[in-house]
């Protein structure tokens, strides 16, 4: 019996197992890490509010369901305790190992084996860097330790700060179909104030703020246009005419 075969098995029954829920699963996945940590031991005592947080469990009725029904379904034997202090006790049921000894007792290989596959509290690194030619899966332990590449991990920086001179700055509104005269307050309106925003925070994106200056540009645009549209409006309904015949009806 080892902590592999043991998992695999449960897993192969979750499958042709129609009457379980996910719920099911993340309590009896769960159980399974108690059931390691006490390495393997043929019954163990668990507390019920570390069980729902780690199954993500919200309900204790719902709680309750699932392990009594694990119970009568022979994933597991349930004692619940009346004594808050003690907690229940909880007997795994073996699966898949009829060809090793099925008594779940202590021996000293299944220590070792518990404590090889023990999670350990270093630092996890994922790996996703072809090795040899084989992508390496990110998930897949490797001596009883997961590989977490440490790659690309720090927070990357934005290297693009301040333009290199006004010319840089024309260029650019110019390629995005603005004339240089845009370009040119752009640069003399950060440049005086040494590139910091208006909280006084360096610029990290020159680009991205000289496209936000862009369309406030096109919106004030739009808005002159409009307020001078409506101005000339406003002129031709006041226009009259000199002469003007007052025996028309009003």
């Amino acid at each position: 019996m080892n902590y592999i075969k043991l998992l695999n098995a449960a897993f192969e029954k979750f499958y042709f197992d129609d009457r379980l829920n996910p719920t099911h699963i993340t309590l009896y996945m769960a159980l399974f890490q108690e059931w390691n940590s006490s390495r393997f031991a043929d019954e163990f005592f668990v507390n019920r509010r570390d069980l729902m947080r780690a199954a993500k469990i919200g309900s204790k009725s719902t709680y309750h369901r699932c392990v009594t029904e694990l119970d009568s379904w022979s994933y597991l034997s349930y004692f619940p305790s009346n004594n808050p202090y003690k907690g229940s006790k909880i007997k795994m049921a073996i699966m898949g190992t009829s060809d090793e000894p099925d008594t779940g007792r202590y021996s000293p290989k299944l220590e070792q084996l518990a404590e090889h596959y023990r999670p350990i509290e270093e630092p996890v690194v994922y790996q996703h860097r072809p090795t040899n030619g084989q992508v390496v899966d990110p998930h897949r332990p490797v001596s009883g330790q997961a590989l977490v590449s440490t790659i690309n991990n720090t927070k990357q920086v934005n290297n693009i700060k301040q333009p290199k001179g006004r010319q840089a700055v024309i260029d650019f509104f110019i390629e995005k179909g603005f004339n240089a005269d845009e370009g040119k307050k752009f640069f003399e309106h950060y440049e005086a104030n040494e590139w910091k925003t208006s909280d006084g925070k360096p610029i990290r994106d020159w680009q991205a703020l000289a496209k936000n200056w862009m369309d406030r540009a096109e919106l004030f645009d739009e808005e002159n246009k409009s307020n001078k549209k409506q101005a000339s409006q406003i002129k031709d309904n006041l226009r009259t005419t000199k002469n003007k015949d007052y025996g028309q009806p009003l």
